[in-house]
Formats: structure tokens, sequence, C-alpha cells
């Protein structure tokens, strides 16, 4: 497995997936890859549904996360603060631009990346994103209807009274993970298994520090981005609870460049749904743009 070292020392660890493993240099077109979570291990992507018979993946395992090591400092976990590690593994590969991929909260850090450097950023892609960063957090209400596109399901009745719990202020573990089928276009016996295992893979400490005061500045980055010249694409489920078509559409209009996609039928992590649609999303805007 490769290693980099972030600005500050840290050893960071990244996989590689796809043609011209091995040091991540040399022929190919890679793709940098950030997990959500957030502070997840980039594990749960596997290879993003077969996108590696496209693209050369290069999957960054946050610090704190995974094979990463653990900072000095617990402050660096926040996000803004994360972007060096982006940079540094760029350094490391010897790359003068990169296309960038974030998928969740991961998506917040690839647009902090793009916009502190975006002579570096070839191409950048958010799936079913994360709106912290610029300030365009879902309504509950738009969350409520979302969920009550899944009201023909056995599990909608508790599901639904979980979520209506959450929003009032009551969150328990209980209810957290009775709203887990909201986040899967089918959730069978794949999607269980995937969300236990993400919930294996998350550092708390480091997550609740990834969000903290100071993390983001959603007027300065909205401004970034309008003058971000790059190709955008923004990929959302369509019946993704966390990040609802909507709220994505709004976030894919703050980019001069920006193509939007809803996959039909995908809830938050698209690959795990139905892979064929999502790698050919993916593929196309690559190649299309290349």
């Amino acid at each position: 497995m490769p290693f980099f070292s972030a600005h500050d020392g840290t050893r960071l660890a990244y996989h590689l997936f796809g043609e011209g493993e091995g040091d991540g240099e040399g022929d190919g077109d890679p793709l940098i890859c950030l997990p959500g979570g957030p502070m997840q291990d980039s594990g749960y992507l596997g290879d993003l549904g077969g996108l590696s018979e496209h693209r050369r993946l290069v999957l960054m395992d946050p610090r704190g996360t995974g094979e990463s090591d653990e900072p000095r400092d617990p402050a660096t976990y926040r996000c803004d603060r994360l972007v060096g590690d982006v940079e540094a593994l760029r350094e490391h590969l010897g790359l003068d631009r990169i296309d960038l991929l974030g998928h969740s909260a991961g998506a917040n850090l690839a647009v902090l990346y793009a916009t502190r450097h975006p002579h570096r950023t070839g191409r950048l892609l958010l799936i079913a994103p994360s709106t912290r960063a610029v300030g365009l957090d879902p309504t509950p209400q738009a969350r409520l209807e979302a969920a009550r596109l899944r009201a023909g399901e056995p599990w909608f009745p508790e599901a639904f009274a979980a979520l209506r719990q959450i929003q009032g202020g009551q969150a328990t573990a209980e209810t957290w993970a009775a709203v887990d089928p909201f986040m899967f276009g089918r959730w069978d016996e794949a999607a269980q298994a995937f969300q236990a295992l993400c919930e294996r893979r998350r550092n708390d400490e480091a997550a609740a520090v990834y969000g903290a005061e100071g993390a983001y500045d959603p007027e300065a980055t909205r401004a970034a981005l309008a003058a971000f010249g790059a190709p955008v694409l923004l990929l959302a489920g369509e019946l993704d609870l966390n990040t609802p078509p909507g709220a994505a559409a709004e976030y894919a209009a703050l980019f001069p460049r920006a193509e939007f996609v809803v996959q039909p039928g995908a809830g938050h992590s698209p690959w795990i749904d139905d892979a064929g649609p999502f790698v050919t999303a993916i593929a196309t805007f690559l190649d299309r743009t290349s």
C-alpha cells in the first residue's frame, strides 16, 4: 500500500484501483477520490461500481482513518485544513492538475480544494454531495417530501416516524438506524451489508471536528465557484434523502460549467443501487471533457 507525507508530517495512505496500479505515477489519467462520512476511510468506495475499468482510481484515506496515521493536532481534522492533504497527494503523484471526485461529506473537501487551488483542478465530480460548504442545506420539508416517495415500502412507517422524531430534536441511535433505508434505492441484503460496513469505518472524533466552527465560509465559497472554470459533474440520486435532487440542482447552478445528472431509483450511494448507470454517467463525463 502506498503512503505519502502531509505537509505537517502526518503519514497518509491511498489505495489504487484500475490500470496503472503501482506507485500512482506514469501513464493513465487518475481520478482522486475523497470519501464521505465524514471522516470514513475510503474502503467503502470500493472501485465505485467498476469505474476502475475506465479510470485509474486513487482513493485517499483521510488522516486518522483506515491506514492513515492520526495527526498530532486533532484540530487538523477540520475540513478546510484537510485541503492541504489533498494538495500534498497531488504533489506526491507528480501531477500538474488533478481530476477530483468527492462523495457525500467528501464533496465539501473537494469543493474547498477546487476553490483554493482552481488551477490545479482539472475536473470536479460531486457525487450525492453534502451542501454544507456552500450553505444550501435541504429544508426539513424537502427531506420529508423525499421520504414520502418511499411510502409504498414495507419499512416506511417505522422509518418515517423515526425521521419525524429526528427532525423534532429527539434523535437517538435507534432513530438514526431506523432511517437507514431512506439512504438506498433498495433496502435489500446488499444495501444492509454496505451500511454495516460504513458504520465500522468512521473516526467519530475526527467527524466531530470536520465541520466545526470556521470550517466553512459559504458566501466566499459560492463567490469562488461562480468564477470556477473547470468542468463539473454533480450527480444526485433520485431518492436520496440526504441530498434531494432539488438541493443538488441548486448546488449545480452555482457553477458556470456544471452538468447535473439525477440517477433514477438511486439513493445516497448510487453505485451500490445501480452500478451501470452510475459508471456510464461518470465515464461519459470524463471522456467528453478529456
